[in-house]
């Protein structure tokens, strides 16, 4: 077995190293890293950085024909995000899934065993075992002759790795490494840098919605800020949550508000609405106006509200729920109205206004009145059919009787 570290004179503080190089590639090496904290840090996509390293390395004369990058990611349908170049096909972008068998994967793997020892791996295929690692066989059917693994930890803990292998007869030079060795901590620290962004605009895109975290990391911080938005809202609940889940063991009652909302969210999306909060078994969701058309949105929301009742009965019939569940949908045109409320550092970014209220309050007529979806009239005014008149009716909080419809 060939397990090749890196010479120990590697191991030497940067100036060593610096004064190791000959001045030639001292000065490119000096360029490279200003390029990585100056250009490379200023770039959005993570593969626009890889590439543009590796070419760097490749003019500095390091012989890379392939590399790999694995960075966890926190995101909640994939664990991770990989990233692979070569010479042949340039960068191809895979997302790492969840799960047992992911774990099995990488716990094989070179990525994991640097990150155990925490240094630099150096294999060189002429010494090195197909047994080693699962993925020797393949680097050396492609025909490369050194694999250099090197663990990437991130201030916040998070265990990322990158790797190159080269065909070059002579592998990689210890000049080669030296290199390697200086702009490293350059290349991980601009990584880290994306990678937390791109995780504090994830996380917030999780949590509140589109538009709310994008406004969020514009400032919009303060207590007391609104934000008015001209759209069709949609508001939806599951008829006896609260006694269905009763049964249920926590476990299963998150199953089961998953099952339904995936019924229920991907018919939003797809006709352009975002949902702005999850409210227990409910949702808010809205689909803004585009300028002066303000009958596509309705008309996009009606077509969402009709398709998710179509999933939840399709559910219903395969037995995806514990129980046959029942649904109402309320939609309504308005203003939704975004505002920070809280108080002292704790706020909520939340979704207020007298329509956001009208719309929660139909919603609770639909269990009254016995049908799974109405509309208001100020939202059946745009649209281009002609609904069923249900009367009007008192609901909650409004002094006025409401006029709803069904379609």
């Amino acid at each position: 077995m060939m397990l090749s570290l890196p010479p120990l004179d590697l191991m030497e503080d940067p100036l060593a190293l610096a004064r190791s190089l000959d001045p030639e590639t001292l000065s490119r090496v000096i360029a490279l890293r200003d390029w990585l904290v100056t250009e490379a840090a200023r770039m959005d996509d993570p593969s626009e950085i890889l590439n543009g390293f590796i070419e760097q390395l490749r003019g500095l004369g390091i012989p890379i024909d392939r590399a790999a990058s694995a960075i966890e990611a926190l995101h909640s349908e994939y664990a991770g995000i990989g990233r692979f170049w070569t010479r042949e096909e340039g960068t191809i972008v895979r997302y790492l899934p969840h799960g047992e068998r992911r774990e099995t994967v990488y716990a094989s793997s070179p990525f994991a065993y640097v990150n155990r020892i925490g240094e630099w791996l150096l294999l060189d295929f002429a010494e090195t075992p197909d047994a080693l690692f699962p993925i020797i066989p393949e680097l050396k059917e492609a025909g490369y002759r050194h694999y250099l693994t090197i663990p990437l930890r991130f201030s916040n803990g998070a265990e990322n790795a990158i790797s190159f292998a080269t065909r070059s007869p002579e592998g990689f030079s210890e000049q080669a490494l030296k290199a390697l060795r200086l702009v490293m901590p350059s290349f991980a620290l601009v990584l880290e840098l994306r990678a937390t962004s791109n995780r504090l605009d994830e996380v917030l895109r999780i949590y509140v919605g589109d538009d709310p975290h994008r406004a969020i990391l514009s400032g919009a911080i303060l207590r007391g800020q609104v934000t008015r938005i001209r759209s069709a809202i949609l508001f939806a609940d599951m008829r006896d949550y609260t006694h269905i889940s009763s049964t249920l063991s926590p476990e299963h009652a998150v199953e089961l508000l998953n099952n339904y909302f995936d019924c229920l969210v991907p018919p939003i999306e797809d006709e352009g609405g975002e949902v702005l909060k999850y409210l227990g078994d409910g949702l808010l969701a809205i689909v803004r106006d585009r300028g002066d058309d303000t009958g596509g949105a309705p008309q996009a929301a009606l077509s969402a509200a009709t398709k998710a009742l179509r999933r939840v009965q399709a559910a219903n019939s395969e037995g995806r729920f514990p129980v046959p569940i029942n649904i109402g949908i309320a939609l309504h045109h308005g203003d939704a109205a975004y505002g920070n409320v809280g108080s002292g550092r704790r706020l909520d970014f939340t979704v207020i206004g007298r329509d956001v209220n009208l719309a929660s309050r139909i919603a609770e007529l639909n269990k009254r009145l016995g049908e799974p979806l109405l509309m208001s009239k100020p939202f059946v005014e745009h649209l281009w059919g002609d609904p069923a008149p249900l009367g009007a009716h008192e609901v909650e909080g409004f002094d006025e009787k409401i006029e709803v419809f069904k379609p």
